[in-house]
């Protein structure tokens, strides 16, 4: 009987260690991949160069992010892609460096989050064909056009990991009423079983908007996003969440102490951040009548903290959106984007190409070996 009461204490012991203890306690390893995506600061060849070497040494993955519409058409009649679309992709993945892991992300929702993707073609984001416009998720032209796309995209990459959806939530706060949601369901529950069947081990997951699924952070109505975010859970493998806290009520001011343990342990499967940034500036979007006082210290601040959460959880990756802060193609593109404006300012070198205090504190931990991998 005593041995059975030492085994007994022995496992207390070890469960509560393991409970009061972070995956990495020593902080010699790291349990997650560090990467971004190539989004460029110019619309030159100097600035193409400039992200993709900075990737190769700043880095050990890469996102490859999609979110400027699908080639619905040519996807639903296995016709031939653009040049636009083909040259592209060969482009990146000539400039992917061999060791590092890849992501593919893409999208059947545009950019605003409250329908489905915008068409594209010999551009991105294209007015969609008039047919098109009025398909909702669950027309069964549009799954099938998805799921070629899908299977396209993913056989021309051979990624680590494929995101099949970007911030799939948001489509609740445009919808009150949940149907497009349902719909979107519809296609997201269709193209995983069917992605499933010919790459079973390749992870694939539906991005969330995390700062929405957390109570009273936005104008969510989080009884829903809670319902969003169970309906979702059996159609992903990972949980991937798209991290912004300054896109909140707390704006950039300041971000709660238990943020991070709130949102990580909404499930018990593994975390991905598949896209996340703080802002190293103060921008003003909405003419101005929302601010957010940035600073390099906050952005700092921000990623330790992250860091710190993503060592006691089971994260596997984290991607920091834009490694450089692109003003330039900001201005060159009008100026008057206020959706890529609040990231405008969110790299980990400024416009001149000067590293920023977060720079240290990312390379540090990049630095460390990733176990369990």
């Amino acid at each position: 009987m005593k041995y059975v009461l030492v085994l007994c204490l022995c496992a207390f012991a070890i469960s509560c260690s393991l409970q009061d203890n972070p995956v990495n306690p020593s902080g010699s390893t790291r349990n997650f991949y560090l990467g971004f995506t190539p989004y460029f600061y110019d619309a030159t060849t100097e600035a193409q160069e400039f992200i993709y070497n900075k990737i190769k040494t700043d880095a050990d993955i890469i996102c490859h992010y999609f979110d400027d519409g699908i080639p619905w058409e040519e996807s639903l009649f296995s016709l031939a892609y653009d040049q636009y679309i083909t040259a592209d992709w060969q482009y990146r993945k000539s400039k992917t460096h061999s060791n590092h892991k890849v992501i593919i992300a893409v999208t059947p929702i545009n950019p605003t989050r409250d329908g489905i993707a915008l068409y594209k073609k010999s551009s991105g984001n294209m007015s969609l064909p008039v047919t098109w416009s009025l398909y909702n998720f669950n027309n069964p032209y549009v799954k099938a056009a998805y799921l070629n796309y899908c299977k396209r995209i993913i056989e021309y990459f051979n990624p680590n990991y494929f995101i099949m959806g970007i911030e799939a939530n948001l489509l609740i706060n445009a919808d009150v009423t949940m149907n497009k949601w349902n719909a979107y369901l519809e296609l997201q529950q269709f193209v995983y079983g069917e992605l499933k069947k010919f790459y079973p081990s390749l992870p694939m997951m539906v991005s969330l908007s995390g700062t929405d699924l957390l109570n009273g952070y936005t104008t969510a109505i989080n009884l829903l996003q809670s319902r969003g975010l169970s309906d979702i859970l059996g159609m992903t493998d990972y949980f991937a969440i798209s991290l912004y806290p300054y896109r909140s009520n707390y704006l950039a001011e300041s971000i709660p102490s238990n943020m991070f343990d709130l949102l990580f342990s909404m499930s018990n499967r593994p975390i991905c951040i598949t896209e996340t940034a703080y802002p190293a500036q103060t921008v003003s979007i909405n003419n101005g009548a929302k601010v957010y006082n940035g600073t390099t210290q906050k952005q700092n601040d921000y990623f330790q903290k992250l860091f710190a959460a993503s060592d006691k959880y089971d994260v596997r990756f984290i991607i920091n959106f834009a490694l450089r802060d692109f003003d330039k193609l900001w201005q060159a593109n009008g100026s008057a984007d206020d959706l890529t404006k609040i990231l405008r300012d969110s790299g980990f070198y400024d416009e001149n190409g000067n590293v920023r205090p977060v720079y240290e504190t990312w390379k540090n931990k990049l630095n460390l070996i990733v176990s369990g991998k």
